[in-house]
């Protein structure tokens, strides 16, 4: 049955035509996917607003909220092969508040895999992206997440306190109250530096024991090494205060993406972790430029993508219209391949369109 002109479902019609005329290869996964396996790839937003059930033979399995994770394991459960794939259907999340906003929507999207040029490939998905939204009023907005994650990786600091940093870069306000802490400039905690002390204070084994039965999941053992880990970190020198500086001036990047090449390069200097990224960054640029893209044009925010999909590893970009959730947005994902790879990788960007958005915004007078 052909769908109605100007319907959401018509649009991801036109959409899946167009990705396919690119050279993509169409591919669909089941609606309902295994939640044990895949749930975690997705983050704590996604987690919370899966819509999960059980089977006594499958187990655990969720409604697919988007075709990304399951099209990426589809494609390394066959190997590590550059390719192509395009899709439209549609996707689940629960909406906790009463905005409007639809529990269950159609996706239309563009996956790459390989290539030998992962800056050519980023400008590719988003010039194939721009170029199917051309003419409606949407607003584009790129950041790129390996900027953070890279300077985290480089700073001088314990591998705990990095690790813990990385874990929660989609999360800004606990990511700030951590860097803010192992910096040495967030205000007194009295109830933590008393716990500190009672843990120093005497042996926590002992203490344990004392404290009565064992309430919860975790063993007298776990918790002792919890607080051992605790006074460990309490010993450690704060990150040095250059850095810190640098990573606050480093997430406040803000305007025409052109113009952030040199403040990266200049970054770096406090943030060594950071060279390699902002190469990157300036070889995307250049890839633009190749396609047409005015990267004096483009808005680059560096916190931009940071409460959104934590698969997303490197380059990010939404196009946005208002307040409303983005008509289009997303990135490079290439640890996700590694870890659905069974011991393979391979670099990975894509993008998703909103059919529905994009009929809207059609009906509203856009082209």
């Amino acid at each position: 049955m052909t769908a109605a002109p100007g319907t959401p479902a018509a649009e991801a019609a036109r959409l899946l035509d167009a990705l396919l005329d690119h050279g993509a290869q169409p591919v669909d996964c089941a609606i309902l996917q295994p939640a044990e396996t895949l749930l975690d790839l997705y983050g704590e937003d996604i987690r919370a607003r899966a819509y999960i059930t059980a089977d006594p033979l499958a187990g655990e399995l969720m409604l697919r909220p988007d075709f990304t994770v399951p099209v990426v394991q589809m494609h390394m459960a066959g190997g590590a092969e550059p390719a192509r794939y395009a899709y439209a259907g549609p996707v689940f999340r629960r909406q906790e508040r009463a905005d409007g906003r639809a529990r269950e929507y159609l996706q239309a999207g563009y996956e790459l895999f390989g290539g030998d040029d992962p800056a050519a490939a980023d400008a590719e998905v988003f010039a194939l992206i721009a170029g199917l939204l051309d003419g409606l009023p949407v607003r584009p907005v790129t950041g790129d997440i390996g900027l953070l994650m890279a300077a985290v990786a480089g700073l001088d600091t314990t591998a705990p306190r990095k690790a813990a940093l990385m874990r929660h870069i989609w999360r800004p306000a606990r990511f700030r109250a951590l860097l803010d802490r192992f910096g040495g400039r967030a205000a007194p905690d009295p109830a933590r530096a008393a716990l500190l002390a009672r843990l120093a204070a005497g042996d926590v084994p002992a203490q344990i024991a004392a404290a009565g039965p064992v309430i919860g999941l975790r063993e007298p053992a776990e918790v002792a090494a919890r607080a051992a880990r605790l006074l460990e970190d309490a010993a450690e020198a704060p990150i040095p205060a250059a850095q810190v500086t640098a990573l606050d001036r480093l997430l406040a990047l803000a305007g025409p993406a052109a113009e952030q090449v040199a403040p990266l390069h200049a970054l770096a200097a406090d943030l060594p972790g950071l060279a390699p990224a902002a190469e990157r960054f300036a070889a995307r640029l250049e890839a633009f430029a190749a396609r047409g893209i005015d990267a004096t044009a483009l808005a680059f925010e560096a916190s931009f993508g940071r409460t959104t999909l934590e698969y997303y590893d490197g380059f990010v970009f939404g196009f946005l219209a208002g307040d409303a959730a983005p008509v289009a947005s997303g990135g490079r994902y290439d640890a996700l391949t590694a870890r659905l790879g069974q011991g393979r990788a391979i670099p990975a960007v894509g993008g998703v369109i909103r059919p529905a958005a994009v009929a809207r915004l059609r009906a509203q007078g856009g082209r």
